[in-house]
């Protein structure tokens, strides 16, 4: 087996893992390094789409390692703007917020899509968001802290509904369309930084 052959092979395994039926929506995370690092989050636990309710986003390399390359990032201008897109295909929306009845990431429903909103460092979930959502979502905690960064919590969150979801579905359910799109759009991008890293030492890419 060539080289090429065991790269597509390798994508098209991951693809296959992929959900596109658990969003992660960053409402005004204003650090960068936080946002990279939920963008390297939702990689790493096959969650497709992602997105960023802030202006232009510049992501942080030393959080996210180029993983927005490989997700389907999108950007809205408000979160009203988000929301009706994701209602529009039928997804739940819950906020990540501490609230009396907030579900966990093992109770909140994932027997169809679901959207998981996470607010701004400082002040957290607006009140549109909430207003809009159909519940909270939160980490429970056993220690004397009361809160986490809002990346470690997200992160906690997208594995276990990410996990349990899958679970549900029997697997990845991003459509062959989709699948098929993102499988050139990734071999293009790997085949590129192939030949950059081979000028760079001077020796023909192989194949």
């Amino acid at each position: 087996m060539t080289m090429a052959e065991k790269r597509r092979g390798r994508i098209e395994e991951a693809l296959g893992r992929r959900l596109g039926t658990v969003v992660a929506v960053m409402e005004a995370i204003h650090r960068r390094h936080n946002a990279s690092a939920i963008i390297r989050s939702c990689e790493a636990f096959g969650v497709h789409e992602v997105h960023m309710v802030i202006g232009k986003f510049r992501p942080s390399k030393g959080a996210s390692r180029g993983a927005e390359r490989w997700l389907n990032v999108r950007r809205f201008p408000t979160i009203e703007a988000s929301i009706a897109d994701l209602r529009a295909r039928g997804f739940r929306i819950y906020v990540a917020d501490l609230a009396d009845d907030a579900h966990t990431p093992d109770s909140v429903p994932v027997d169809g899509p679901v959207a998981i909103v996470f607010g701004a460092e400082l002040v957290g979930i607006s009140d549109d968001a909430r207003a809009l959502a159909d519940g909270a979502i939160q980490v429970p905690m056993r220690g004397l802290t009361e809160s986490l960064n809002v990346s470690a919590a997200a992160a906690c969150a997208l594995f276990r509904v990410s996990e349990r979801r899958r679970a549900e579905v029997g697997g990845g359910d991003l459509s062959p369309q989709l699948q098929g799109e993102f499988l050139e759009r990734w071999l293009d991008r790997e085949d590129a930084t192939r030949r950059g890293m081979h000028a760079r030492v001077g020796k023909p890419a192989a194949t």
